[in-house]
């Protein structure tokens, strides 16, 4: 029975170390900048704050649109949301008023 003996290279014994390290850092990279990583969460967290305050604002203005078509429901018509309604509508102005005409900046608000 013959062996065979042979030298170790001194680069062999860094391969396995070399991979996995290789591996350790790809899991690492995609653990924090993956489509679920860490990175893309706080990302959607914070949109996910943003959009709940959109949400409130949005919901106030609908509440706020919801009081002013309830005052205009028939039987319960106000007699100023109704004169304001049609003045806006049909462009009309009483006799003895005088008309302001601001810029398109100033009547938004």
């Amino acid at each position: 029975m013959s062996t065979r003996q042979r030298r170790n290279k001194p680069w062999a014994r860094a391969v396995i170390p070399a991979i996995c390290a290789a591996l350790v850092g790809y899991f690492a990279y995609h653990t924090w900048n993956g489509r679920i990583g860490i990175h893309s969460m706080n990302e959607a967290r914070e949109e996910a704050v943003r959009l709940e305050f959109a949400l409130a604002r949005i919901t106030a203005e609908r509440m706020a649109l919801e009081a002013r078509v309830r005052q205009l429901r028939d039987g319960t018509i106000e007699r100023d949301m109704l004169d304001e309604q049609a003045r806006a509508t049909l462009n009309l102005v009483n006799e003895n008023e005088i008309v302001v005409v601001l810029p398109a900046r100033q009547a938004a608000d």
